[in-house]
């Protein structure tokens, strides 16, 4: 009878256990690539908002950093709340305060408006991207969450080309007269599909046991991450004054005090925003390793040749952003053979990659070095096809080391830390190697000064290639 009972629970626990099925993680991915594409669209529109709006430089660099500022600050916290209040629920919001405030960036009447609205998109993104990667977790297993896992960093990474190339084509359409205004209302018709479909397809799941907010680290893991950002996005355009080198001689000490009281929450039973326990999960930290120097070379990359195609070669938006379709199309078709290729290779397909993705540098930087200033879509394709590959190789795969280990309960904590790592790197890579291309420049040339700064990206390449040597050989 006893054996009966706990059959009958067994079958209702696994009935009652939330599914996430093909249209859910549609709808999902849907959401997952808004905010990425959001972060890329808006570089080939600043010298249109620039004109129409009559912004300065530093304000124009303000529309880039306060929304990935409010996007890396706020995501921990994101999957934090969508443990503790239900994913499914932060999830809605988050979609629907995402489409409201990209209408406000879309109607904004001037360059201050647009600054804050994308501050307020960017707390959006915040609340809604956590979640797709935690819902993942929650609602799928085995073949189903690898499969999802590898869809998730193709999606991710695709987005992040296709943003810079939709940008270009939206500005130069000029639909129905909006200009640059349509890089950000185009958002509106998607939200609200996604938000039709999320309604009835994305389950609800939370953790078990909800472990409540954790003020005193919020607050400092906020003050660490503004104190390394905000100088290196915004110090180039202001002119490096005093308050961006006392910022950044502040990071060190108040990511140490983050550190100090997450460690002592964690020793004493507390629940802290990140618990340093999470750390010992070997995939996880060195997945984290992984995504910081390849995501500085991607975003890197991706402003300096929209700068030198546009303002160098003389392309105008669509012509810069189609240069990129090749690497568009191949990251897409790659990345779907990933999760065969891993099942057969472990993750020595992220080494595989990486050098794939070095040889593409490479041909770029000599395509650059021999036809300058005859650069566009041919000179590029070998080059750009090549990385796109090899990028596809290592993305979405690290994305899945990372989450492999980590408890379903735990999941919106694990996906906020990994997105944060990736966004902030993002922000460093335009601020290092964005800076680097534009010191040089004014000396060196255009054509130099992209060859330059393509081989300093080499060197980060290898150095991907490198670290993924000490991953684990499979994938749990």
């Amino acid at each position: 009878m006893t054996e009966t009972i706990t059959s009958h629970k067994a079958d209702r626990a696994t009935a009652a256990a939330p599914s996430l099925g093909g249209l859910g993680l549609f709808t999902v991915l849907l959401a997952a690539a808004l905010p990425l594409i959001d972060f890329f669209i808006v570089n080939v529109a600043l010298p249109t908002i620039g004109h129409d709006l009559a912004a300065s430089e530093a304000v124009l660099e303000l529309v880039v950093a306060g929304y990935g500022l409010a996007y890396a600050v706020l995501l921990v916290l994101g999957g934090r709340l969508g443990d503790l209040f239900g994913r499914r629920r932060l999830f809605l919001g988050g979609m629907a305060a995402f489409g409201l405030t990209s209408l406000a960036c879309g109607l904004a009447p001037s360059a201050w408006t647009l600054v804050a609205a994308r501050v307020a998109q960017g707390a959006a993104s915040a609340a809604m991207l956590p979640q797709v990667l935690a819902t993942i977790q929650a609602a799928t297993s085995g073949p189903r969450r690898a499969k999802a896992m590898g869809l998730y960093g193709a999606t991710a990474g695709l987005s992040m080309v296709a943003g810079q190339i939709l940008g270009g084509v939206l500005v130069a359409a000029d639909v129905w007269g909006t200009g640059w205004r349509s890089v950000f209302l185009v958002n509106v018709p998607v939200v609200l599909v996604g938000l039709f479909l999320a309604a009835r397809t994305v389950p609800e799941t939370r953790s078990q046991h909800p472990e409540p907010l954790d003020g005193p680290g919020t607050v400092l893991l906020a003050a660490a991450l503004i104190a390394l950002l905000a100088p290196l996005t915004e110090g180039r355009a202001a002119g490096w004054p005093l308050w961006t080198w006392l910022s950044l001689a502040a990071f060190p000490f108040v990511a140490a005090a983050f550190y100090a009281v997450e460690r002592r929450a964690d020793r004493k039973g507390r629940t802290p925003l990140v618990p340093p326990s999470l750390f010992g999960l070997l995939s996880l930290r060195r997945g984290l390793v992984i995504i910081v120097p390849f995501s500085i070379g991607f975003s890197g990359f991706m402003f300096v040749i929209a700068v030198a195609l546009q303002q160098g070669a003389g392309l105008g938006p669509v012509g810069a952003g189609l240069a990129l379709v090749p690497m568009a199309v191949a990251f897409f078709f790659v990345s779907l053979a990933g999760p065969r290729l891993v099942a057969r290779y472990g993750t020595r397909v992220v080494t595989a990659g990486a050098a794939i993705q070095g040889v593409g540098v490479a041909l770029i930087a000599l395509a650059a070095w021999r036809s300058w200033p005859d650069l566009g879509l041919l000179e590029l394709l070998p080059g750009a096809a090549i990385a796109g590959a090899g990028q596809a190789l290592q993305l979405p795969v690290v994305f899945r080391i990372v989450l492999s280990e980590v408890p379903p309960a735990r999941a919106g904590v694990g996906s906020g830390v990994m997105i944060t790592t990736q966004q902030s790197a993002l922000a460093l890579g335009v601020a290092t190697l964005g800076t680097l291309f534009l010191s040089l420049v004014p000396g060196a040339g255009m054509r130099d000064a992209l060859v330059t700064t393509l081989l300093v990206q080499l060197a980060g390449v290898a150095l991907t290639g490198l670290l993924s040597l000490r991953l684990p050989r499979t994938i749990s």
